[in-house]
């Protein structure tokens, strides 16, 4: 797979805060984790914690800014501006790996730091 078509249409959803849409992407039996918080595991589960992460931010904007892609890895970075339900934002960098099973995502480890998006007022 050498260009991932998919890749859009997950940060599109994501940054709906469309967790439906979100879990469309994974595999039923997915592994996601966020940083350094506990790995979630399973379609429902992710969507569940999706859900609960979206209600805690206004709104969410991927730019991403390189991929790679061999075999069935997908590895991409870029920059995700978080938007507080106070009014202020916060642009962060994120590096996210992929593995996918067939045409659906089987392990999404996204490494970034937000813990400064929490620790901002508003």
């Amino acid at each position: 797979m050498s260009t991932p078509d998919w890749l859009p249409g997950l940060f599109q959803a994501i940054d709906r805060n469309d967790a439906d849409a979100f879990a469309a992407h994974l595999d039923e039996q997915a592994l996601f984790r966020l940083g350094n918080a506990r790995p979630v595991t399973g379609g429902a589960a992710i969507r569940e914690a999706a859900a609960a992460f979206f209600a805690a931010v206004r709104c969410l904007i991927h730019r991403e800014e390189e991929r790679w892609s061999a075999g069935d890895a997908v590895i991409c970075h870029g920059t995700v501006t978080y938007g507080s339900h106070g009014g202020s934002s916060l642009a962060l960098p994120f590096a996210n790996n992929f593995k996918l099973r067939g045409s659906l995502i089987g392990e999404y480890l996204d490494y970034a730091d937000i813990s400064p998006r929490f620790a901002a007022a508003g």
